[in-house]
């Protein structure tokens, strides 16, 4: 072999890894990566983890459970985040929202390349489930019914309660640390569930309020489209007084120390003054301003959870 012949083939071998490593395919790759809302599916990984920590009264259960339980939490609400994304494909077509989304923006194309996607991380979670035990997979299927077809494709574009009949889902992956654990479910963990359940109007309500205007676009019944701000507001808030109560709820029943009582009270208080505030003088930028505070809210209440049962 000549040097030439050997100096075209490093070439073409060199030219083969740059396109492997381009950044077309990086984008190409990350849009399966983005579609599944990587930001909410941490938020509830983390509330699962951190309930396996209160569940276990610390960290005593095998590191292989921890593993397993986190990668079928991971996946389960990475590919219920999927399938909800390619079940609004069209109306995040519409809204200023979510054009940018990899189904609408066309970065994943034809749509229904996130349906397999979205169904292949479904089926790998829920069989990982199974090997930690039957209550562990039943929580995962439960979140996969309400989310996928209570949600997304029966009550979100027909009721104003879609985000109460949805919210189910969301304390869902809180009962799976539960019962990965203890392979039984009690009063406990039932209220941590009630938490993020009664989080999440807050979150999607204000969100809603500062893009009422898109639902509108989409003839979505999300609660600001259909009703005053006011009204809205007030329901936003009975929903916060609920959760602030059921955070101290779980301090009184759940063994915890002060810690998490004083990180709850003043936490809960917090936010429920706020939204009391942002109820009595409405505005789109302070519902903006409580929906980008209530992630932190629900990851620090959850953190300090974990911690009281590490520290005491």
């Amino acid at each position: 072999m000549s040097y030439h012949e050997s100096a075209c083939e490093g070439d073409e071998h060199i030219q083969l890894h740059r396109g492997i490593l381009s950044p077309s395919l990086f984008k190409n790759l990350w849009a399966y990566v983005e579609v599944t809302k990587p930001a909410s599916v941490l938020l509830l990984i983390f509330t699962a983890l951190a309930t396996m920590v209160v569940a276990a009264g610390g960290w005593s259960f095998p590191p292989g459970l921890f593993v397993t339980a986190f990668v079928a939490v991971a996946l389960g609400c990475a590919g219920a985040n999927t399938l909800t994304c390619y079940i609004d494909r069209d109306m995040d077509q519409m809204m200023e929202r979510t054009k940018r989304r990899p189904i609408p923006s066309g970065r994943i194309h034809p749509p229904q390349r996130a349906l397999y996607w979205g169904l292949l991380l479904m089926v790998v979670s829920l069989a990982l489930a199974w090997t930690i035990n039957p209550l562990a997979f039943l929580c995962g299927l439960l979140g996969f019914i309400d989310n996928v077809l209570v949600y997304s494709l029966l009550v979100k574009r027909r009721s104003p309660l879609n985000v109460i009949l949805g919210g189910f889902s969301g304390g869902l992956p809180a009962l799976f640390g539960w019962a990965a654990v203890n392979n039984s479910l009690n009063l406990t963990a039932l209220l941590i569930g009630s938490i993020v359940v009664l989080w999440i109007p807050n979150h999607i309500w204000n969100l809603a309020i500062f893009y009422t205007e898109d639902y509108k676009r989409v003839s979505v019944p999300m609660l600001p489209a259909v009703f005053s701000l006011e009204k809205t507001m007030r329901c936003t808030v009975a929903t916060v007084v609920l959760m602030y109560v059921c955070s101290l709820a779980v301090y009184f029943v759940g063994g915890f120390g002060l810690i998490y009582l004083g990180i709850a009270l003043v936490l809960g208080l917090f936010i429920t003054v706020s939204n009391v505030v942002l109820s009595l003088k409405p505005s789109r930028e302070r519902a903006w301003m409580m929906f980008k505070l209530s992630s932190p809210y629900l990851f620090i209440l959850f953190l300090a959870m974990a911690l009281d049962m590490l520290l005491t």
